[in-house]
């Protein structure tokens, strides 16, 4: 065996301490988030107790901003309307990794009997409407809080600078307005100090406690929204033969339209739904209307795909309606993109999933066709988007109400995994990555 120089025995000596004290600082982290746990699930009650819908979250964002800022954070509000940016310079050289949680609520009405239960109501298109944090983002938020927390106390020990993302409107906003991820990229929040990676969690009401799913490459699907316009021609419903009757016509094109999915989409390359969840027509039952509207989503896990079934789509109800003497008009807005994990971060972090919630408790899953705007991140640098566990042990995955319900509940015992996660990811990207990424000289905010 060769000998070492002599010169380079403390540099090696350096490394393996850096390396040392690298480690050690897991139980450091442990120990705080353990201990912060209380404070997170408090946060996280009194949010679910004060929902607030999609580009809304004004009581919300004063409430994230107010504790960022006692901790010494670099604050930036009013980020793509209501979203909060904070910095954290850490004591070490080392990447720009970015954090994120969203803070939206849902128009649904609680009926789960809880202390903190949801009375909120508010304005949704010009209907009043019950708010509830029916899909968890209450628990993201007060976990990326105790994830600034824990690291603003650590800052000396912290590589480089983390970027926590407080995001608005992951769930679309309303109408006609810009907002969510898409709004926050656009507005610059990857860049100036440039992001290296970016990891975000959702919590899952079917997945156990304490416990994360992840799947490499496509992981959630992307989501466009349609309204066909099928114009006919109006008549007594007596005498449908003097008309073009839309009704009719928009069921042929609904019942056309699964033919995509089940006779011109290749399936065993990526999955694709079509759900037609909207259809209005006609003010009497004894008028055929002159127009029929029907709205609905597309969800695809391939880019090229998705491109293929709009046009598939186009051709399906402009076809079928021209067969029937009527037009129809297509129109396809896309709201995400497909949540891509880049698969060499996910392989690269995974010890650190592992090390928040133990080995046994972090495993790969089968793709997901509901989409998420985090999505947009991760054209900007190389993304992280897992499942974390919130359903009470000893229930039943097939018994757990899903998210979007009435009924949605999860468990928030065991939110200091998700901030231990959280922890893990910054340091140890930073260690398995080097110090040399992420370095820049910009002071500004984002």
């Amino acid at each position: 065996m060769r000998s070492v120089p002599k010169l380079l025995i403390p540099l090696l000596l350096l490394i393996s301490a850096s390396g040392i004290a690298q480690q050690n600082l897991a139980p450091l982290i442990e120990q705080k988030a353990t201990a912060l746990l209380p404070k997170i699930i408090e946060w996280r009650r009194y949010l679910h107790q004060h929902p607030e819908l999609s580009n809304r979250e004004y009581k919300t964002a004063e409430f994230v901003a107010a504790h960022l800022k006692a901790l010494g954070l670099e604050v930036q509000t009013g980020v793509a309307k209501t979203g909060v940016v904070a910095i954290l310079k850490g004591g070490k050289p080392g990447p720009v990794v970015a954090l994120r949680a969203d803070m939206d609520a849902l128009p649904v009405q609680e009926r789960v009997d809880i202390p903190f239960k949801s009375t909120v109501t508010a304005d949704y298109l010009g209907q009043k409407v019950p708010v509830m944090h029916a899909c968890g983002h209450d628990s993201h938020v007060a976990m990326l809080m105790g994830t600034a927390e824990v690291l603003a106390a650590m800052k000396k020990d912290v590589p480089g600078t983390v970027k926590f993302f407080f995001q608005p409107a992951e769930e679309g906003p309303p109408g006609t307005e810009e907002g969510g991820a898409s709004l926050m990229v656009k507005e610059g929040v990857m860049d100036n100090p440039k992001v290296d990676a970016v990891f975000g969690f959702h919590i899952e009401a079917d997945i156990e406690i304490g416990k994360f799913e992840y799947k490499p490459g496509a992981f959630m699907a992307s989501s466009d929204w349609f309204t066909i316009k099928v114009k006919g021609k109006q008549s007594h419903g007596s005498q449908p033969w003097k008309g073009i009757d839309p009704i009719v016509v928009s069921t042929e094109i609904i019942n056309t339209l699964q033919t995509i999915v089940s006779r011109q989409s290749e399936l065993t390359k990526a999955p694709v739904v079509i759900t037609v969840g909207k259809f209005h027509s006609g003010v009497r039952p004894n008028i055929i209307p002159e127009e029929a509207i029907l709205e609905g989503t597309i969800r695809t896990l391939d880019s090229k795909m998705q491109q293929e079934t709009h046009e598939r789509i186009k051709k399906v109800a402009t076809t079928v309606a021209e067969a029937m003497g009527a037009v129809a008009e297509v129109s396809i807005d896309t709201k995400t993109l497909v949540t891509y994990n880049d698969p060499e971060l996910t392989k690269l972090m995974l010890p650190s999933l592992e090390t928040a919630a133990g080995k046994g408790n972090v495993t790969e899953r089968e793709w997901v066709t509901g989409s998420e705007d985090f999505s947009y991140f991760g054209t900007k640098a190389p993304a992280l988007f897992v499942y974390f566990g919130g359903m009470p042990k000893g229930t039943k995955k097939e018994n757990a109400p899903p998210h979007h319900t009435p009924d949605f509940y999860i468990d928030d015992s065991r939110l200091d995994v998700g901030v231990k996660a959280f922890c893990q990811l910054v340091f140890d990207y930073a260690r398995l990555k080097g110090g040399a990424a992420g370095k820049t000289t910009s002071n500004r905010g984002f």
